[in-house]
């Protein structure tokens, strides 16, 4: 099932990003679809950029803790990339936190925390 939503595979990782006008709908089809391309495609990391969401309720942090916790059984490391820090805040004041979850400030970033480098630090072959 296609979501409309970008999920690009860079070797053994996904990177997907939610954008801001999600709904219920699609970030359920997101996680069907994310989930399957785990289980099918061998992934061991996946990072979600959520830098274009404006506000994150309570249906959307659920989505990302299923997510995380789905992606441990399946033995994939899953990273929430690129939160504002206006929804950091807000997730804050609500009392909700992304048990399980594990944050990177940019996707660079969560791609440098599941083991990629950028090409200029990446050893040179003697």
């Amino acid at each position: 099932m296609n979501t409309g939503l970008p999920i690009l595979r860079l070797g053994d990782v996904l990177l997907g990003g939610l954008l801001s006008d999600l709904d219920d709908k699609t970030a359920l089809a997101f996680t069907d679809e994310l989930t399957t391309r785990i289980a099918n495609e061998g992934i061991r990391g996946v990072v979600i950029d959520i830098s274009r969401l404006e506000i994150v309720d309570s249906f959307v942090a659920r989505v990302l803790m299923q997510l995380a916790a789905t992606g441990r059984l399946l033995g994939t490391r899953m990273i929430v990339a690129g939160m504002r820090p206006a929804v950091a805040l807000t997730l804050t004041e609500l009392g909700l936190q992304l048990t399980g979850v594990q944050t990177a400030l940019n996707a660079e970033q969560a791609m440098e925390l599941l083991g990629w480098r950028r090409p200029e630090e990446a050893p040179h072959a003697s």
